[in-house]
């Protein structure tokens, strides 16, 4: 964003006009402490519509593995590498473009990934084989994987101390969108009477149209001044857009900062604390998007298990209320409550729930054989899905990893996750026919309890600078491997 963009902001009402203003205060000190704006929602938005791609391009191809699997006569394990083509992908790109935004800037390759999911989409929309379908999905799963720690840190570092949290899960609460649309893109085209060879392609070609819009506004969007002051050393440039951003309350003399020794990618990997924080982020999201992934792509079959004579498009109503009625719900109280609750403590929370209801449905034979008490109380755990660890895993890599390093840990942190939603999508189908959908769900009950315990390693950032909670405040930081960890609380 140029000068002359910053003004406009401005000019059109969209920056805070006062309370920004303190002599001495460094340019992260005033952004904790900006009141939201029209500013901090445009963001969201931008970052959103990018985050709502992501969401319909995973979550859309259950519905084409279906079509598919009849069409082209696939085996189960070739629908797996349908499902989870992008997903291997997302797991190379988080770790790759993460990098690369603490390298050259989180602006320079949001828009990049965003241009890559174009290509992909396209691609995937006009394959004419199996490989070649597997191929473009999984350069799709790159922008996606990409878009993972850059939407959640440039949201993260711009958002002020007490909303962050809110602020950075309404951009992932978009996915609850994208989880609507993808079966009513299905549903449309089905009833329509459009073939099925067509139904497959749109839906897939659609996915374009979302990460076409947002190239423009993307390049638009300022570089985050908390990387700029303390990345690049650019203080007084970062001061100076902190300006704008202020209206002019404040001057580029009164944004003061320090020069400190930085992380190295050496000594983050080895530090016993980065490493923690990884074990804790990265962890808990493999164990939830194992089985989040895993049963929400397997929706159509494990449907298909508790009601046998349902139609493809009956499977879809299903899926659809399921999102509609407990999904939807779940984002928008994680939103409104995060960081009133906690994000470390929601996250529990949600773990807690959802072993509880995938126990239940595992360990009462009955419920898996009815079509209402199943839906009811596999749309639960939905519930709690997403008032828990599918918005807190998103979250909490934004904020615990120094700036320097923040793209790169979450990257890490989504790239594991997105590792964990190929093994699901791989081995849930396999479980479902070898040990029944009871015993593929005992599994997910296990496997969100190991996620309750890793979360138990991780610092709660509610309500605590990004600086106070990465510890980069802390007298030690200069010296990583001496470094002691802030207080988890």
């Amino acid at each position: 964003m140029t000068s002359s963009d910053l003004d406009r902001f401005v000019a059109e009402g969209e920056i805070p006009q006062t309370g920004l203003a303190a002599s001495g205060q460094t340019v992260s000190d005033l952004l904790d402490e900006a009141p939201r704006s029209r500013f901090h929602r445009r963001a969201v938005v931008i970052s959103g519509m990018g985050f709502f791609t992501d969401a319909y391009d995973l979550f859309v191809i259950g519905t084409v593995a279906a079509i598919l699997k009849a069409q082209w006569n696939l085996s189960t394990t070739q629908t797996s590498w349908v499902t989870g083509g992008a997903i291997l992908g997302a797991f190379i790109g988080a770790f790759v473009f993460g990098r690369l935004a603490d390298v050259f800037g989180r602006k320079t390759v949001y828009t990049a990934v965003a241009a890559i999911m174009i290509v992909g989409a396209l691609a995937s929309a006009v394959a004419p084989s199996f490989l070649t379908l597997v191929i473009a999905r999984l350069f799709l799963g790159l922008g996606i994987g990409g878009d993972y720690p850059v939407s959640a840190v440039l949201m993260s570092e711009y958002a002020n101390r007490a909303d962050r949290g809110r602020l950075v899960g309404l951009v992932f609460s978009m996915q609850a969108l994208g989880l609507i649309v993808g079966p009513l893109v299905g549903l449309t085209l089905l009833a329509s009477g459009t073939s099925d060879n067509l139904t497959w392609r749109l839906m897939l070609g659609l996915g374009a149209v979302p990460a076409a819009a947002v190239i423009y506004l993307r390049a638009k969007m300022p570089e985050s001044p908390r990387f700029k002051a303390t990345v690049k050393g650019q203080h007084e440039q970062a001061a100076k857009e902190l300006h704008n951003f202020a209206a002019g309350a404040i001057t580029s003399a009164e944004a003061s900062g320090t020069a400190r020794q930085r992380l190295s990618l050496r000594q983050f990997v080895t530090n016993p604390r980065m490493l923690s924080l990884m074990v804790g982020t990265a962890g808990a999201w493999f164990l939830f998007d194992y089985a989040y992934y895993g049963n929400t792509i397997s929706l159509p079959s494990i449907l298909l298990e508790v009601s046998p004579n349902a139609t493809l498009i009956e499977k879809l109503l299903l899926t659809l209320a399921i999102f509609v009625v407990f999904a939807v719900p779940g984002y928008l109280l994680a939103v409104w409550r995060i960081d009133r609750i906690g994000h470390r403590k929601l996250q529990l929370i949600g773990f807690a729930v959802m072993a509880a209801c995938f126990a239940l449905l595992g360990a009462v034979p009955v419920l898996t054989t009815a079509v209402v008490p199943f839906v009811a109380i596999f749309g639960f755990s939905y519930l709690f899905t997403e008032f828990g660890p599918n918005t807190t895993t998103f979250v909490l890599p934004s904020e615990v990893f120094p700036v320097e390093m923040r793209t790169t840990g979450h990257g890490i942190a989504a790239g594991i996750g997105k590792f964990g939603a190929f093994v699901g999508v791989f081995l849930v189908p396999q479980l479902q026919a070898h040990v029944g959908l009871r015993g593929m769900l005992i599994v997910s009950a296990i496997s969100a309890v190991l996620g309750l315990l890793v979360t138990l390693i991780l610092p709660e950032p509610a309500s605590r600078s990004l600086e106070e909670v990465s510890g980069e405040r802390h007298p030690n930081f200069t010296a990583p491997k001496k470094f002691v960890a802030p207080v988890t609380s």
